[in-house]
C-alpha cells in the first residue's frame, strides 16, 4: 500500500507559499510508515521547528489500474476520506533550494493522518465537496474540491500513467490555503461538510 500525494492543486495555496503554478499535477509519495496510528497523538519531530498542517480530501483505490482513462476513473474508488499531510516546512524549503527530493520533510513517521472512510455515494457532488480543518476549535483551512486545479478523476488518470494503482492505495488530493505551524497541545479536527472525520492532539 502506498500514499500518493498531489502538490499544488489549489491556486490560493500555491500563492501563499509563493510557488509557481504547475502545468500538470505535482506528485510525491509517502510510505505506509507515515500513517499516524489510530488514537495516537502527532509528535512534532525533533528535526523540525516548523511543521505545518495541510488538510486534504482522500480517495481509497479499490481495484488495480494502469493507464486509466478519465471517464473510467470513477470506477477505481468508492470511498472518500479526509486527512492531513504534515510538512516540515523549513526543511522542505531547504531541500527545494538545493533541488533535492522532499521526502525527509513530507514522508517522515506519523506525517500522514488518515481519518475515517465513507461511501462516495453519500455525497451529491464530489467536485464540490466542502471540507475544513479546525485548530483549537477555530477554522484555519476551509475550501471545496471545486477549487482543485485537477479533479479527483483527473488525478487518478494522471497518476496511473506513472504508478500502477493497487487496492488500498490512498491518494491525498491536495491542500487549500491556510496552512500554518502546529504547536504542542494543539487540537486538530477535520470535517467534510458538518461531519467530523478525525480528531488528533499534537505533542
Amino acid at each position: 500500500m502506498k500514499l500518493i500525494c498531489i502538490g499544488r492543486n489549489y491556486a490560493q495555496h500555491i500563492s501563499e507559499l509563493k510557488n509557481e503554478k504547475p502545468t500538470e499535477p505535482v506528485l510525491f509519495l509517502k510510505p505506509d510508515t507515515a500513517i499516524l496510528l489510530k488514537k495516537q497523538p502527532f509528535f512534532i519531530p525533533d528535526f523540525s521547528d516548523e511543521v505545518h498542517h495541510e488538510v486534504e480530501v482522500l480517495v481509497k483505490i479499490n481495484r488495480v489500474g494502469k493507464h486509466i482513462d478519465v471517464k473510467f476513473a470513477h470506477k477505481y474508488y468508492d470511498e472518500i476520506g479526509l486527512g492531513i499531510d504534515f510538512t516540515a516546512r523549513e526543511l522542505q524549503q531547504k531541500l527545494k533550494e538545493k533541488g533535492l527530493p522532499w521526502e525527509k520533510a513530507k514522508a517522515f513517521d506519523g506525517s500522514a493522518v488518515v481519518g475515517k472512510w465513507v461511501s462516495k455515494s453519500k455525497f451529491e457532488n464530489l467536485d464540490n465537496l466542502p471540507f475544513s480543518l479546525l485548530k483549537n476549535n477555530k477554522t484555519v483551512q476551509s475550501s471545496t474540491t471545486q477549487d482543485m486545479l485537477w479533479s479527483i478523476d483527473e488525478i487518478i488518470a494522471y497518476v496511473s500513467q506513472f504508478f500502477t494503482l493497487k487496492i488500498g492505495d490512498i491518494i491525498f488530493t491536495g491542500t487549500p490555503s491556510g496552512v500554518s505551524p502546529v504547536q504542542p497541545n494543539d487540537s486538530l479536527k477535520g470535517f467534510i461538510g458538518e461531519e467530523q472525520f478525525f480528531s488528533i492532539k499534537v505533542k
